[in-house]
């Protein structure tokens, strides 16, 4: 009997509960599943559940699992002796969940809203993603889709695709690079009057259909707040490699579904990012924000020696600047993981590299930060080697050694990367914007 690691499913709780079935329609046993439990779609906990060798889970038994692993999260909402496998009874409810009214409120005041996504020859993946863009609750956002480095027509024919269905545009940055996409797409957005939000997003990503209702909701109800970051959740768990990646802290770095705020009355230090402050397929900032930063450092990101770590930097430079940010759970999207284990050993070394190489780019920028930093040193290796770290408490026996040496491998690469990306040549192309369709 063939086996798979097992499935991603929704569970709403206001809603009858399904049964969760062991085998998947081609056959394979599927070990455990991993439940996104949800009430009034509002995101609470990922859930990890072992499925019956040759049966299945009923909604009784799913229902138990959720209530041992969340019951504090779902106690703070409503009274849990109301929760049934049938769901909420409606009887017990006293007009709209609150939950559901402050997203109403905040959507009637919601700013200009652009969503932007970056991508190099990955057509396939990227209608993926504006399909899922084109379910949204909240539909008053426009698209723009920077082009990285193209080789092909391909990437214009998918956004032509949905010229009828979003309000999309197209811009091609010729100059290969994330950063240098990113910051295309500031340089095409304009220097209009009033504020708008940028929220950005990857090609091998699929929006929730909240999501740009969640992070218009975070910047409403907190008008102090320059950035936004939400959850990444697995869109699938097929592969072993696509559950280690999870069991390593995913691209949320462990840090669940608790919303949090950073900023100059918390704890958290802007130049050691763990957990982590956000993450590029899942963040939204103010715009005016952005451009005080004078957008991305071009030697970080993915198609740089660095291979990463632009995200993570322009989060520390918000933070050092004395803005706050917000981690914002209910602002959720799925993540394609690599589904090899030799993408996922590269994808590994990447981050270690892109790791440090935010820190020397942090340095580069103020070398009076080499201080803090060493500082902070003890904290890091105690992170890296502890069994109870973020990085690593959620890691199984199974989890190869081999994954965790790519990583350091990568740290250790990281400085000198990020001086060669420095040092590269760089011929200046401005960026080709179309707009290709109106919603």
């Amino acid at each position: 009997m063939s086996r798979i690691p097992g499935v991603v499913l929704d569970v709403e709780l206001s809603a009858p509960l399904p049964p969760v079935h062991a085998f998947d329609t081609l056959g394979h046993h599927r070990d455990a599943a991993w439940v996104i439990v949800r009430l009034f779609t509002e995101p609470l906990a990922m859930v990890r559940l072992e499925l019956p060798p040759d049966d299945e889970l009923s909604p009784a038994q799913l229902l138990d699992g959720i209530l041992a692993q969340c019951r504090e999260a779902i106690a703070a909402r409503i009274d849990v002796a109301l929760l049934t496998a049938d769901g909420v009874p409606l009887s017990a409810l006293t007009g709209t969940p609150p939950f559901l009214a402050g997203r109403a409120r905040a959507l009637e005041l919601a700013p200009p809203v652009t969503v932007v996504i970056c991508t190099r020859e990955h057509p396939d993946e990227l209608r993926d993603c504006l399909i899922s863009l084109t379910d949204q609750e909240f539909d008053r956002f426009d698209v723009l889709v920077v082009d990285n480095a193209p080789s092909s027509d391909r990437t214009r024919h998918v956004v032509e695709e949905f010229a009828s269905r979003l309000r999309i545009e197209y811009v091609a940055e010729l100059r290969p690079g994330l950063s240098r996409a990113r910051n295309a797409a500031l340089a095409a957005l304009g220097r209009e009057p009033g504020e708008r939000i940028v929220a950005w997003t990857d090609d091998d990503v699929r929006a929730d259909p909240h999501w740009v209702a969640e992070i218009v909701r975070a910047f409403v109800d907190n008008p102090a707040a320059a950035a936004v970051s939400g959850v990444v959740v697995p869109a699938e768990l097929r592969t072993d490699a696509q559950v280690w990646f999870e069991q390593f802290g995913g691209h949320s770095k462990g840090r669940g579904f608790t919303a949090d705020e950073f900023g100059p009355l918390t704890a958290q230090s802007p130049l050691y990012p763990l957990p982590a402050f956000g993450v590029g397929a899942n963040m939204a900032f103010r715009l005016s924000a952005l451009r005080a930063l004078k957008g991305f450092d071009e030697a970080l990101g993915a198609g740089t020696p660095a291979q990463g770590g632009e995200d993570t930097l322009i989060f520390s430079r918000l933070l050092d600047r004395g803005a706050t940010t917000l981690y914002h759970p209910a602002a959720l999207v799925r993540h394609v993981h690599r589904a090899d284990l030799d993408g996922l050993r590269t994808q590994m070394a990447g981050y270690g590299a892109g790791l440090t190489a935010f820190y020397a780019a942090l340095i580069r920028d103020d070398p009076r930060r080499l201080l803090r930093l060493l500082a902070l040193a003890p904290r890091a290796v105690r992170d890296l080697t502890s069994s109870d770290s973020v990085r690593v408490s959620t890691v199984r026996d199974d989890f190869p050694a081999e994954l965790f040496a790519a990583n350091r491998r990568g740290m250790l690469a990281g400085p000198w990367r990020y001086v060669r990306g420095r040092l590269a040549p760089v011929t200046a192309r401005a960026p080709r914007k179309t707009a290709v369709g109106l919603r």
